[in-house]
């Protein structure tokens, strides 16, 4: 979509602050609805492809079906072999009828895509899909799946990204249980459910994890794969990178900063407590009763990392939340009254921001008010590029990443934050 930017302000004289849940929610709706889809093309990965450098190479992934029968992959290695393409790895996926094979290639800079396509479709493959790979691609399948197992195996909340980097581009979502059941969603079986472009876990605390991945079927080997993580990760059971950060404001108090999850809702619910009516209501842009309804979800690893911060007597005063949301990843903070405009808010964004960092994630974005002058400056304070979208008082604020994010541990106190 292209994004109506505007110049945000610590005031509010061109936008009406939403009052209601549904107010916010239909606006909100909107403005979702004209994002850009990641539907990336068959063919290629979206980007247009550099001018060839001569005597230069590029590095290709490739998969495509060909008989189950002698004689079918020698006939794909020596038609690459006339277009001068080199290959550097290769995996088979048989199917009931055929194999899939998929390829790390290295061609001359100035083949394009369509040029090894019509080699492969010669030598009697179909379904061909290519994509420009880069160096990350050169790791071997068996490696690759080992450290996304030890990353899983040390924190929860690892298991989404792990499928993505496994799967590809993809979309994964997580469907809870039903209320009282024990029944997962929609009957998928303990097994799981390939479909094509579909996959469907049981997630191990009884819902579902779908991963949808439309241009380009699942093959038996990555469902195998994708099934023996979400094993893993129900064998494991709840757990957390135990790492604490000891942080001092401006005014002397001491404040620890660690991850958080579902073991934290009762501490969550107490700051509630604490909180306004005014905070509560800038933070959930609902009715104030509700505001605990949402902590459950929040702190779930299944759908983001949350981080805490606590005082030293352990009283959690605010929450931090990275949350994968489809394609795309939203942060959102809450911070008690008492220790607002402390640099607190702004601490816990860069935070968060750091981690979508090291996850790989191109932008997050925060849902707010325009109102709320202390997460427009949070935002603000990232040193990052900017968009702005407003509806009818609901302000959309996109960070594109990219750029290190500048440290602000030695200015702790002094942005104006939640």
């Amino acid at each position: 979509m292209t994004r109506k930017v505007t110049e945000a302000t610590h005031s509010n004289n061109n936008c009406r602050p939403a009052t209601t849940m549904r107010r916010f929610s239909t606006a909100f709706r909107a403005w979702r609805t004209r994002r850009h889809e990641n539907a990336p093309p068959t063919d290629h990965t979206g980007s247009p492809a550099p001018e060839p450098v001569p005597g230069a190479s590029t590095l290709w992934r490739m998969r495509t079906t060909v008989q189950d029968e002698p004689g079918s992959l020698a006939a794909l290695c020596t038609a690459l072999a006339g277009q001068r393409v080199d290959i550097l790895s290769l995996q088979t996926h048989p199917l009931a009828e055929g194999t899939v094979d998929e390829f790390l290639l290295r061609a001359p800079g100035e083949l394009p895509a369509s040029g090894i396509a019509t080699a492969v479709r010669t030598a009697g493959g179909t379904d061909t899909w290519i994509e420009r790979a880069d160096a990350h691609d050169l790791v071997d399948a068996p490696t690759r799946v080992l450290g996304l197992a030890a990353r899983t195996a040390l924190d929860a909340a690892e298991l989404p990204l792990a499928l993505r980097q496994l799967l590809g581009r993809c979309t994964i979502r997580s469907q809870p249980a039903p209320a009282g059941g024990d029944r997962a969603p929609g009957g998928v079986p303990v097994e799981g459910a390939l479909d094509g472009t579909v996959l469907r876990l049981r997630a191990p605390e009884g819902g579902v994890i779908t991963v949808e991945r439309p241009y380009l079927p699942f093959t038996p080997t990555e469902f195998a794969r994708a099934r023996a993580l979400v094993e893993l990760d129900a064998r494991l059971g709840p757990r957390l990178p135990q790492g604490r950060d000891l942080l001092t404001l401006a005014e002397g108090a001491d404040i620890t900063v660690r991850r958080a999850d579902t073991r934290d809702l009762e501490p969550a619910r107490a700051m509630h407590e604490r909180c306004s009516d005014r905070t509560l209501r800038l933070r959930y842009h609902g009715p104030v009763g509700d505001a605990d309804r949402y902590l459950n979800h929040l702190l779930s690893p299944r759908f983001g990392r949350t981080l805490a911060v606590q005082t030293a007597s352990g009283r959690v005063v605010g929450l931090g939340h990275l949350l994968w949301d489809g394609d795309e990843t939203e942060v959102a903070l809450i911070v008690e009254d008492a220790w607002q405009r402390r640099g607190v808010g702004a601490e816990l964004l860069r935070r968060l921001v750091a981690m979508a960092v090291d996850a790989g994630c191109g932008s997050v974005y925060a849902v707010t008010q325009a109102s709320n002058t202390g997460m427009v400056a949070a935002m603000r304070g990232l040193g990052l590029p900017l968009d702005y979208q407003v509806e009818e008082g609901t302000l959309v604020i996109t960070a594109r990443l990219g750029e290190p994010v500048a440290s602000t541990a030695g200015e702790l106190g002094s942005a104006s934050a939640p």
